[in-house]
């Protein structure tokens, strides 16, 4: 910042550059984004996450509705609210208060109701990674983390993307609400200025879920990891243990790590998946994305050959790909699905993330479709897409478990 006042000290009065005019609308946009999220979410300008019926709410907890009715009228658990109509509905907070309620009234199927991760199990650190946009690999962490949360896990979310698509999503504007050092990087930097993970991390609406945010604070962190590793004495921990290293920190609080890397393979995306037990791939299936993908396999082979040959590790418990935006009704795009298994098998996930106007639209406003009543986007549109998003996230939650010899 210092070179940039004293640049512009000593600068000629010229008219405005292309990089005045560009500076100026990024302060105009950030400023209108900023008046719609406060008319969006009146009056401190905070996300708050609806209510579940008591339908959602047996889905997610794995019981019958008609057993939380009785439960209701015995006065055990949590008390729903209840409608004008006698409809009940639950907090996500109260939906956890039942998992413990019925993990303790219920001991043979504890796990079942509350699968948080045991004293043997390690911790799931979920690299979510491609450097070709479009892909849907926001869309993925953020539905993969609220699934996660929904079903009774610990999870924290951490945001290394600069430009913080997944923390604009938990409605946090990167330039108005992330500080200086309240990001990952306030954790890993090299300086004296460094923090603890705990510091860094901050409690989401969304009850289940911490976040670690992102802004453009985390290019200083690509920015100063080639000069630290030119001023010699750091050895091969100098970059790439120090993702592992910060989350490790929290490790005890979390049984599921989601990462959602940025869109190219540099150090932040290395140090991530240097920390991960499993990797996620996120696949458009159209040739041009798999072909970039093909680049991106290679260059992460490569890197990550160099990694290992200096002490570090790529420890994955598994590695799947995850095909996006898929219309099941478009015929190259099937060829291409059947292509990318007949390559690789049953490293693609056997379900696919439908393309659909009700994902798009619940994102026009910032939320997931978990966050939105059905008749919000239509209610056919919002079962279809939801249950291929469930699909996606419920095979990856049996990878979990498989990592756990549950």
């Amino acid at each position: 910042m210092e070179v940039m006042s004293a640049l512009k000290a000593v600068a000629p009065n010229h008219p405005p550059s292309a990089a005045d005019r560009i500076a100026r609308h990024a302060e105009i946009l950030s400023s209108q984004l900023r008046s719609m999220r406060d008319a969006m979410f009146p009056p401190t300008a905070q996300k708050t996450l609806r209510s579940f019926s008591s339908g959602e709410v047996a889905r997610f907890v794995g019981v019958s509705d008609g057993y939380l009715r009785q439960l209701s009228l015995d006065g055990l658990g949590p008390v729903p609210a209840l409608s004008g109509g006698g409809r009940r509905s639950y907090s996500l907070e109260q939906v956890n208060e039942l998992r413990r309620f019925l993990s303790g009234h219920r001991p043979k199927e504890a796990l079942s109701f509350l699968p948080r991760r045991r004293e043997h199990e390690k911790l799931q650190v979920i690299a979510v990674a491609n450097f070709k946009g479009g892909s849907a690999k926001t869309t993925s962490s953020l539905y993969l983390a609220q699934y996660l949360a929904l079903h009774g896990y610990r999870v924290l979310a951490v945001d290394l993307d600069p430009q913080a698509s997944l923390s604009a999503m938990f409605g946090h504007q990167p330039e108005f609400d992330i500080g200086e050092n309240e990001t990952l990087y306030g954790a890993i930097r090299y300086d004296g200025d460094r923090r603890s993970m705990r510091e860094v991390i901050r409690p989401t609406y969304f009850d289940g879920i911490d976040l670690v945010p992102g802004n453009l604070e985390l290019m200083e962190f690509e920015h100063e990891t080639p000069r630290a590793m030119m001023q010699g004495g750091r050895g091969k921990d100098v970059f790439f243990r120090r993702v592992a290293g910060a989350i490790a920190e929290v490790e005890a609080d979390y049984d599921v790590v989601v990462v959602d890397c940025p869109p190219q393979l540099g150090f932040l995306t290395v140090g991530a998946l240097n920390a991960a037990t499993a990797m996620l791939v996120t696949i458009h299936p159209q040739m041009v994305d798999v072909a970039s993908m093909s680049q991106f396999l290679l260059m992460t082979a490569d890197l990550m050959s160099v990694i290992e040959d200096a002490g570090g590790r790529l420890d994955l418990d598994f590695v799947r790909y995850v095909v996006t935006r898929h219309d099941p009704n478009d015929v190259p795009e099937a060829q291409i699905v059947a292509l990318l298994r007949g390559l690789f098998a049953d490293d693609v996930l056997a379900a696919t993330a439908w393309k659909s106007t009700a994902i798009a639209n619940a994102g026009l406003t910032k939320q997931s479709l978990y966050e939105l009543d059905r008749g919000a986007v239509g209610r056919s549109a919002y079962d279809r897409a939801l249950d291929s998003m469930n699909a996606v996230n419920g095979e990856i939650e049996g990878l979990i478990g498989k990592a756990w010899a549950r």
